[in-house]
């Protein structure tokens, strides 16, 4: 006897949420770029039925790659979501968080610019509307595996993370990480998991011949790298991760961001951070660099 439909297929399904303003749309464009079929603002009740109609042998059986867009244009989102998500896993789908936020400033003027509503806008001012959201997807976030602080991304880097973190996620060994470079007198990099102050080392901004370039340039990384304490740092850093990766892969941690600040995040912190992940790309995990503050020459 000839079964009426084939057994369901696992659905690789990647979720944009986050604070409104923050990029949403543009990281959904992003994953349609890497074809995934992508619905924004699907109501939460209705998740599972559609993961379930792509795993299926129906209309929607060609559908392998789902990206959705949740967040509080669904009133229930957050009090449905997380018995939503233990449904989908237990049918043995995959799921990737993608939680984008900024700060309430960048929201803001993002809002001003923009001059669309908020979704809590109704009788509140922008302002309070931020801080309201904020705290209404505060339990969601301190969940999430991966956040993006789109604070300093363009549209165009955005995408770009986006693109690069899908891809790579299926063949990591472990958590995809991130290295990202920064300055402190900009502020500590908000999506950071782990954060490495290597203001100890001498400064290249003093040498003269070095305050130009940046940490990416042989002359700057040479200065930076070749000393006793830097290298020291470097496998002392490669050994707290070598402990820590299984340990976060365990807890089911798909993504980690480590960030590495000097003074203006533009010699130091880049030439390390250039070194760290390449030690850590030849252990086998995914690595993405970012460098934030490289372009700033105040």
């Amino acid at each position: 006897m000839t079964p009426s439909s084939s057994a369901p297929r696992p659905v690789d399904i990647v979720v944009v949420t986050g604070m409104s303003g923050s990029g949403k749309s543009t990281a959904i464009n992003a994953l349609e770029d890497e074809g995934y079929y992508c619905i924004d603002n699907l109501p939460t009740a209705l998740v599972h039925r559609f993961v379930e109609l792509c795993a299926g042998s129906g209309d929607l059986s060609g559908i392998s790659k789902i990206g959705l867009g949740l967040d509080l244009r669904d009133a229930s989102y957050v009090d449905k979501w997380p018995s939503v998500r233990r449904q989908i896993e237990a049918a043995g789908h995959n799921i990737f968080v993608i939680f984008l936020d900024a700060s309430d400033a960048v929201l803001l003027r993002r809002f001003s610019e923009t001059r669309r509503a908020h979704p809590l806008g109704h009788g509140r001012g922008i302002t309070d509307a931020i801080q309201e959201e904020r705290k209404m997807l505060a339990p969601l976030r301190d969940r999430t595996a991966l956040l993006i602080d789109t604070g300093n991304l363009t549209v165009h880097d955005l995408k770009r993370q986006v693109r690069e973190l899908v891809s790579g996620h299926a063949t990591t060994i472990g958590p995809a990480i991130t290295v990202k470079s920064f300055g402190f007198k900009y502020g500590v990099a908000g999506d950071a998991d782990l954060v490495f102050d290597v203001r100890f080392l001498p400064n290249p901004h003093f040498v003269d011949e070095l305050r130009p370039l940046a940490g990416t340039d042989q002359r700057v990384s040479r200065f930076v790298l070749d000393r006793g304490e830097t290298r020291d740092f470097i496998d002392r850093v490669r050994g707290l991760l070598e402990f820590l990766l299984p340990l976060y892969a365990a807890e089911g941690r798909s993504y980690l961001t480590i960030g590495i600040g000097c003074t203006g995040g533009r010699h130091r912190s880049v030439a390390i951070a250039e070194a760290l992940a390449q030690q850590i790309r030849e252990t086998g995990h995914s690595v993405i660099i970012r460098h934030r503050d490289v372009e700033r020459l105040s």
